[in-house]
């Protein structure tokens, strides 16, 4: 089907009530797996490409173009997005590349000069009809930073939605980046009270750290948009060991990499369903 606006998946994702996973791309195995997920849950998803994703590769463009390819033959209805860019003109390039949206993420920036960053590149995508996440102060365990306390403050979010003109905003309510336990605790009330102020969906980042009967929750106090990626990749490279494990004279990558790629498209389905409270 022809590629999906990623707003128009968060849009119904709201109508609904329900959670949009946004999966993160490593390597093009890893969105074929996302691909065949969506199509086994029968629900969207969003292929995310990070900055860091772009740096492992060397260029935007090889890995992108692959998974923009792979989202418009889907049978299910596929967005691909930029995540955690903090380079402008990484965000510009992608927007011209033809992703449905982009996260500009100057969440490192004091106030004023993470809106006037994020306000430029709002106002780049607007001309091509391309979203925009953004992230409101930095949620924790990013870059080896560890701040669980670190929480969004509703006031100011609803400031800076008004500010840069973002269609989607990350905010701070207890999760942590790259986890692999799933132990994180997420305030719901502040969930509930960022839901309330804003009229923009919520977004988690973070989300491998939390456990599941805690996500279906905070997709129900408000949160939208679910971001994951260390939980696919330790599934991803749990069976390529499991494999290399029963067949140690495998000399053909081929064939762990498709244990790797099977693993991640069944786990990717059923948090899919589980997003979707199924």
């Amino acid at each position: 089907m022809p590629l999906t606006p990623t707003a128009d998946l968060l849009d119904a994702a709201v109508a609904e009530g329900t959670g949009l996973g946004a999966l993160n791309v490593v390597h093009l195995e890893t969105a074929e797996a996302l691909v065949a997920a969506a199509e086994q849950a029968g629900r969207p998803v969003v292929l995310q490409v990070s900055q860091n994703c772009v740096a492992y590769h060397g260029a935007l463009e090889p890995l992108a173009l692959a998974c923009l390819e792979l989202a418009r033959g889907s049978a299910a209805p596929v967005a691909v997005h930029l995540d955690h860019a903090e380079d402008e003109d990484l965000a510009r390039a992608a927007v011209d590349l033809g992703f449905g949206s982009v996260m500009f993420d100057g969440s490192t920036l004091d106030y004023a000069e993470n809106v006037a960053a994020t306000a430029r590149v709002v106002a780049h995508a607007r001309t091509a009809g391309v979203a925009v996440e953004a992230e409101l102060g930095r949620i924790g365990g990013k870059d080896g930073a560890h701040a669980p306390g670190v929480r969004t403050d509703p006031g100011e979010a609803v400031r800076f939605v008004a500010d840069t003109g973002v269609d989607a905003l990350a905010v701070a309510v207890g999760s942590s980046h790259a986890m692999t336990e799933r132990t994180a605790a997420l305030d719901l009330g502040l969930i509930g009270e960022l839901r309330d102020a804003l009229d923009v969906p919520l977004v988690l980042h973070g989300s491998s750290g939390v456990p599941d009967d805690v996500l279906a929750a905070a997709i129900r106090a408000g949160m939208t948009k679910i971001n994951v990626s260390t939980q696919l990749n330790k599934t991803f490279t749990a069976a390529v060991r499991d494999h290399l494990a029963a067949h140690p004279d495998v000399v053909d990558s081929r064939k762990y990499v498709r244990a790797g790629r099977d693993a991640v498209a069944a786990e990717a389905a059923r948090l899919l369903r589980l997003f979707a409270g199924e």
